[in-house]
């Protein structure tokens, strides 16, 4: 492990990383909110969720170093006295998971789907490319409210599975058209090279040339473009739970602890909200200083 370390800090993507501060920077950002949220439950003071731990007394309680604040809840406390600092944690646990597996399956659906468009050509790809179009006619966010609310309507009671089933579902279904374009220009291009050729006379099947061949040679500006669609995945995700229609009450997210907080903003409880604001802040934009680095360092024209 460390020798594989060792040769990815000597080679060029690791060299731009260790001359590049912002990339350190955001690393770091993202490393910190990733640890706190994945060990939430260790690294936080308190258990937000666990109602019978509340103290309705402690309700929109200020920060610790504001007059009336606790150093029992540093951030201080929302309007059920659940602590900002822990609800941050496990609210950023949501949305990371809701996040990341909505890109891994866009990313799934996208590449397969352009893969399969850009070599196969014909109706193939002209049937895609027009469902593509259609589409990119609906703003994204427009998609996932309409796939939300409906599936909300439909199982008004379902559980906590079926409800971030259907968050991911429309998330998903509104990011995966920009893999499926991506991956099917960087198709059309790799096919008509001579290793494809030289594949297709030896008698190789069209689908081992598709996998074996053609995607390692596709994947890099995936990777890219899926570092930077985590940090949409995990702001439309809370938009979605600000509008009411994201992940439950009882399992709320940085968007849902924005929405509880903005019916406090102008009474002077500026902390309910700010401070998720802030970690959303925080997350979205160290992911994308990655991805744009990221993106830098894998373009050999840069380097």
């Amino acid at each position: 492990m460390r020798q594989l370390l060792a040769r990815w800090l000597d080679g060029d993507v690791g060299y731009s990383f260790r001359t590049s501060p912002v990339a350190m920077l955001a690393a770091a950002i993202a490393i910190v909110c990733l640890f706190c949220a994945v060990f939430a439950g260790w690294v936080a003071p308190h258990n937000p969720f666990d109602l019978t731990t509340l103290e309705l007394g402690d309700a929109r309680r200020p920060p610790a170093w504001l007059a009336e604040g606790s150093r029992k809840y540093l951030l201080g406390t929302d309007d059920q006295g659940r602590d900002i600092l822990s609800a941050l944690m496990y609210g950023a646990r949501i949305s990371l998971v809701v996040g990341v597996v909505s890109v891994l399956l866009s990313m799934v659906i996208g590449v397969s789907l352009g893969l399969l468009a850009g070599f196969r050509g014909g109706w193939v790809d002209a049937f895609l490319m027009r469902l593509c179009d259609v589409m990119l006619s609906f703003p994204a966010i427009l998609v996932a409210l309409l796939i939300a609310g409906v599936g909300r309507a439909l199982f008004p009671n379902a559980p906590n599975t079926v409800a971030f089933g259907v968050l991911i579902l429309a998330i998903t279904l509104a990011g995966w058209v920009q893999y499926a374009r991506t991956v099917r220009g960087s198709t059309l291009v790799e096919r008509s090279k001579e290793y494809v050729q030289a594949a297709r006379v030896t008698g190789v099947a069209p689908l081992r040339i598709m996998l074996r061949h053609v995607l390692p040679n596709v994947l890099g500006p995936v990777l890219v473009l899926a570092t930077i669609h985590i940090a949409t995945a995990i702001i439309t995700e809370a938009t979605l739970s600000f509008l009411g229609v994201g992940v439950p009450p009882t399992s709320p997210s940085l968007g849902t602890l924005i929405q509880v907080g903005n019916n406090y903003l102008f009474s002077g409880e500026w902390w309910i909200t700010v401070f998720p604001a802030v970690m959303l802040i925080l997350i979205a934009l160290s992911v994308n200083l990655l991805g744009d680095w990221l993106r830098d360092a894998l373009n050999p024209r840069l380097r």
